[in-house]
């Protein structure tokens, strides 16, 4: 099959598109897929810099979102067969589990959700990673009801647009900041009801004015960087902030957060790939069920502007670094 491999630790001149042996089925619950498309995210190049989570084992195939069609099943696969169309997150960060930039795939059965119908291959390989970190960071690190306030920073953005149709489908009311007035018009058209331009005005005021002075119940952080500790009077008093970025402020901030009584958390969805935790990848399957079955029903709209093929992968690469979707 053909896999784009990563060689080395660096840019985008240490990927290399080969021809390399099929992977074989070697556990029982074990499916072979034949891969459409695969998604990519900002870990990606992120791990593209480092060599992966385990440098000393390159070559890798990198990618951990993917679609396609099952081609083979083990003995005791009994959730999917062949001709079956499947998505899913898996693999990428080096080791034992083969990622997605590639021809074919082999993948534990549990692993695997059945692709939204209403999707294409392409569409259906942008959704696993973005669609995994929103939905835990809202019902996981915080407990999202109908009702609560949410702030998305980079709401037009790829986890951001996702999570603000998450927050809207469970009844919040959404506040997002975004750079242009297209990109509100973007963040309106699909739930949000509140678009601040960070550019123009400053958000935590934007937003205290919106909630009579109270703040939001909870951040979602996408951004990192000062965004993370700005973000503190954002919040009530006794609510939540959580990023997907370090967390890094200054005993000053610190004390804010303290005195607001707020609770701050990490998000990484890759953590139960890296740690081997099976019930806790199942249960990660159950939120792309989950997402498949929103998604079939009209409450979550998928984008995507750009697709490339195996051998443009260093061009995909450059934009998700550059910063764009």
């Amino acid at each position: 099959m053909k896999a784009v491999m990563l060689v080395g630790a660096g840019g985008t001149d240490m990927l290399e598109l080969r021809e390399v042996p099929d992977p074989a089925l070697e556990g029982f619950q074990d499916v072979l897929v034949r891969l459409h498309a695969a998604g990519l995210n900002p870990v990606d190049y992120k791990l593209r810099r480092v060599g992966g989570f385990y440098p000393d084992r390159l070559p890798l195939i990198l990618g951990c979102d993917g679609a396609g069609v099952v081609e083979a099943v083990g003995e005791e696969v009994t959730r999917f067969q062949v001709g079956d169309e499947v998505y899913f997150f898996n693999g990428g960060m080096g080791g034992d589990d083969q990622g997605n930039y590639s021809e074919l795939t082999v993948i534990h059965e549990d692993y695997l959700a059945a692709k939204p119908e209403s999707l294409s291959m392409v569409e259906a390989a942008s959704v696993p990673l973005v669609w995994l970190t929103a939905w835990e960071s809202l019902f996981d690190r915080y407990s999202l009801q109908a009702g609560d306030t949410v702030l998305v920073h980079g709401g037009a953005g790829g986890v951001g647009y996702i999570a603000v149709q998450i927050a809207k489908s469970a009844g919040a009311t959404v506040f997002t900041t975004i750079s242009s007035a297209e990109k509100a018009a973007f963040a309106h058209a699909i739930g949000a009801d509140h678009c601040i331009n960070y550019k123009e005005e400053n958000f935590v005021e934007s937003v205290l004015e919106l909630t009579d002075g109270e703040g939001v119940d909870v951040v979602f952080d996408v951004i990192g960087g000062q965004v993370f500790a700005d973000s503190f009077p954002a919040a009530k008093i006794f609510g939540h902030v959580v990023t997907l970025d370090e967390i890094n402020f200054s005993k000053e901030e610190a004390g804010a957060a303290k005195l607001r009584n707020l609770s701050l958390s990490y998000e990484l969805m890759l953590t139960p790939m890296h740690f081997k935790m099976h019930d806790a990848r199942v249960r990660q399957t159950g939120m792309l069920e989950e997402a498949a079955r929103l998604i079939d029903a009209g409450k979550i709209k998928v984008f995507v502007t750009n697709v490339f093929s195996l051998d443009e992968v260093d061009q995909a690469h450059d934009i998700v670094e550059g910063g764009h979707s």
